[in-house]
């Protein structure tokens, strides 16, 4: 059976997201062509390298490493159309311009390669409008593929097949995207603003209108409607201000011209607000003023009433925040719709509106409930999708709610809801996703999600309310506590979750890392560390620390220090090869325990760090210990270069508290070896993991040789560093307070108090990390950034 594999891309256009699309390929080692028109002065291909310029400029940063952008190769379709016969998939990214399209189709359509798919990445143009300016031989291979900005970080690419688009190609296509790229593939019907665009820009629109109604600033609503329902920090309005004002107007005059039959069709208009702010050049972000205008330190948002700035300080009301903490969904709902007070009336409001909207346009946007859930959620940044929110909170009551609403008048269209929300299939149910499936109107039926091979690197697919099979039962339970759980799907692997919150460690995590290690060597073949969700782990449990340093004083911490590092100790000594699957944050001691572990196996977005400065303190569980055991091996190598030249990464890494912004950043860094894997899906993480241990236990692994010692860079390399940080300390790039930390870590990293070339062993210099830990635990400006820390998660810089 013959395999696609994409060698390389081409895109067409440089534009924002056409330069951002190339460089995510080449995050992915993907070769990329990127093309533009000639320019008019200069190189012929100045307009491709002054996108790539800018790249490096952006944040957040298109490429994991700016060095990186000399691999997109700079193309012009006046010099280099040639070259797209070299292309295994080629992606038009140009101007939303039916008739640019078209005239660009027929201008590349002969130079593409016979295999090679053609896709664009319109954000809502008709693919069978597009697919008329393609020669006939091209159609199969033709097809939407439109990615979200910015395409690094976001998880969705929608797939939209043409009118007479091969199904194998989207099966190769939906493949490559979803692990070499990372993707999460939602397939959409070709219908305006597919799903994503669809959903999100009417729940816009809704919270605009309904705003309105209840007399809610713009400030307020952003607060109500971000985080604190389960959706994007920013809000809406601050999310506009950065997508562009500009372009949200664009996409709701498509959906004004394109639905003109749509029963929700007079809410597709540019809210008076909005079209204000267009008509003045206020396009949000990039034009330094929107709904939002920063002027020095303070933010300003505009007033509807005077047309004028005023100070943003408006919060949601803690009576309507407390009902939002109500932890039963269906409570929530019902506080929020039987409330009097306008933010709660406004936020049952919108999520009717989603509700009503979502359900009606259902059978012609997606192929099931699923589609729209995921759409919006990788899309958008929610928690949960409509469906899935709805269903959480009771589907007969919800509907019941709604269909109220809609016989009231209060509701934005009177066209009711679909027949198939109270069919005999949903309320079998109880809702639209099931074990078996997500319900498809068009089906009649509840469809199970596509079974393509790509989708067996996942041991768990993306999880989604309703269905079952998430892995926080999943498995064989070997033991577990409230800090963790050991659990097995086979007798090869075990398989350790921490279960704290944000995965920090205290003495319950460490005491399960020990065991986890003990039960391995016995009865398995290998140890993963891996638990579901981010983070891999935010480092130790401070507020856990405080009854003990309480208790039992500086003793009692000391302890807990030993503990950890002797639970590290035995996982850098383990029988069995112990893997850490890394995504999100793996900070402090989780850097430790990541560092400790045989092999690392990180998703691309891992940010790893030793951050303990931050609170006063220093790596106290082998984290000093790996940097001047890495320094010593590396100058090993290289026995003519100082040994100050290898230990200068490692301890600028833990006196700055550097933290990656990526997982290969993470291995120039020297947190992540070479060898270490980087995978691109994060669904792809545990079963990655899982292979790589297994791996090594088949080829006969054997722990590292306890060391019996290894060389030290000595005292006259602390007073290098030392010399270094005076001059900071006086130019005031540091406190009084930084410079002792930083003294205290290069003590460490050096070895002590010790000639050069002296040979110490792990236990002495473990001896440095717990007196140096303990003896800053009980300093006073410690004690601030710690409070500060836990206050308001915020470092106290003294």
């Amino acid at each position: 059976m013959s395999h696609f594999v994409v060698r390389k891309i081409a895109v067409l256009g440089a534009g924002v997201m056409g330069a951002q699309i190339a460089a995510h390929a080449v995050n992915a080692k993907v070769e990329v062509l990127l093309f533009d028109l000639p320019a008019p002065q200069g190189q012929k291909n100045g307009v491709v390298l002054g996108a790539v310029e800018r790249l490096k400029k952006l944040s957040p940063a298109p490429l994991v490493n700016d060095e990186d952008a000399l691999y997109i190769e700079a193309a012009n379709y006046e010099e280099n159309l040639e070259r797209l016969r070299e292309c295994d998939l080629v992606i038009e990214a140009i101007a939303e311009r039916l008739e640019l399209k078209h005239a660009l189709y027929q201008r590349v359509a002969p130079f593409l390669a016979p295999h090679a798919i053609f896709a664009t990445n319109t954000s809502g143009l008709p693919i069978a409008k597009l697919a008329e300016g393609l020669p006939p031989e091209v159609l199969p291979r033709f097809c939407g593929v439109h990615f979200f900005n910015p395409p690094r970080y976001m998880h969705l690419v929608e797939l939209i097949a043409g009118p007479r688009t091969d199904a194998k190609i989207l099966d190769e296509l939906e493949s490559f995207l979803t692990t070499v790229l990372g993707k999460g593939v939602v397939r959409a019907f070709d219908t305006p603003n597919f799903i994503a665009n669809r959903v999100g820009t009417f729940s816009i629109l809704a919270v605009m209108a309904e705003a309105e109604r209840y007399g809610l600033t713009l400030d307020v609503v952003d607060d109500l409607v971000g985080t604190r329902l389960g959706r994007a920090k920013s809000g809406v309005f601050r999310t506009a201000d950065v997508v562009g004002l500009d372009t949200l107007g664009h996409v709701i005059g498509t959906m004004r011209d394109t639905l003109k039959d749509d029963p929700f069709h007079a809410l597709y208009t540019v809210p008076p607000l909005l079209a204000r702010l267009i008509e003045q050049g206020a396009l949000g972000q990039k034009s330094g003023a929107g709904f939002y205008k920063k002027v020095g330190k303070d933010i300003l948002r505009a007033d509807p009433a005077t047309g004028s700035y005023v100070p943003a300080t408006g919060k949601a009301d803690e009576r309507v925040v407390g009902i939002l903490k109500q932890k039963d969904p269906a409570e929530r709902l019902r506080l929020l719709r039987e409330s009097e007070h306008p933010q709660a009336r406004f936020l049952w409001a919108v999520l009717r509106d989603e509700f009503h909207y979502a359900a009606v346009h259902l059978a012609s946007i997606a192929g099931s409930a699923r589609d729209v859930d995921f759409a919006l959620r990788w899309g958008f940044g929610w928690t949960l999708g409509p469906f899935e929110t709805w269903q959480a909170a009771g589907w007969d009551k919800v509907a019941g709610f709604v269909k109220a609403d809609i016989e009231a008048g209060a509701a934005l269209t009177r066209a009711p809801l679909p027949e198939w929300v109270a069919g005999p299939e949903v309320n079998a149910a109880r809702g639209v996703h099931t074990a078996q499936g997500s319900f498809s109107p068009r089906a009649r039926a509840f469809v199970p999600r596509p079974e393509l091979p790509v989708y067996r690197r996942q041991v768990f697919r993306a999880p989604l309310l309703g269905e079952s099979g998430g892995p926080e039962r999943a498995g064989r339970t070997v033991f577990e506590d409230d800090a963790v759980r050991a659990w097995a799907l086979d007798d090869d692997a075990l398989i350790l979750s921490l279960k704290t919150k944000m995965h920090v460690i205290g003495a319950g995590v460490t005491a399960g890392i020990a065991r986890a290690v003990d039960e391995a060597e016995k009865n398995f073949r290998t140890l993963v560390v891996w638990s579901p969700g981010e983070p891999f782990s935010a480092g130790a449990d401070l507020k856990g620390m405080m009854p003990v340093f309480m208790a039992s004083g500086v003793r009692g911490i000391e302890q807990m220090e030993r503990e950890l590092q002797d639970a590290l100790l035995r996982v850098r000594y383990a029988q069995v090869p112990v893997v850490a699957a890394i995504a999100g944050l793996a900070l402090g001691g989780g850097c430790e325990l990541a560092l400790a572990c045989a092999r690392r196996v990180a998703h691309v977005e891992s940010y790893v760090g030793l951050v303990e400065v931050g609170v006063g303190l220093v790596p106290g569980a082998g984290g000093l210990l790996y940097g001047a055991r890495r320094a010593a091996e590396e100058n090993a190598l290289a026995p003519d270069v100082p040994p100050l030249a290898f230990l200068k990464k490692y301890f600028m890494n833990a006196a700055m508290a550097n933290v990656s912004k990526s997982a290969f950043e993470a291995q120039r860094m020297g947190y992540l070896l070479p060898s270490d894997p980087v995978v691109f899906n994060a669904h792809e993480l545990l079963g990655a993991a899982l292979e790589v241990g297994k791996c090594m236990a088949a080829s006969g692994y054997r722990p590292p040789l306890k060391l019996k010692g290894f060389r030290v860079a000595g005292r006259s390399a602390t007073a290098t560093i030392l010399s270094q940080l005076v001059n900071l300390r006086e130019g005031g790039f540091i406190s009084e307070h930084d410079f002792h930390i930083g003294q205290t870590i290069a003590t460490i990293l050096c070895g002590g108090d010790v000639e050069p070339g002296s040979v110490v062993d792990e236990a002495f210099i473990l001896g440095l990390e717990r007196k140096a830990f303990t003896s800053l635990l009980m300093h006073p400006k410690s004690q601030a950034r710690i409070a500060g820390m836990m206050q308001d998660g915020k470092p106290v810089r003294n």
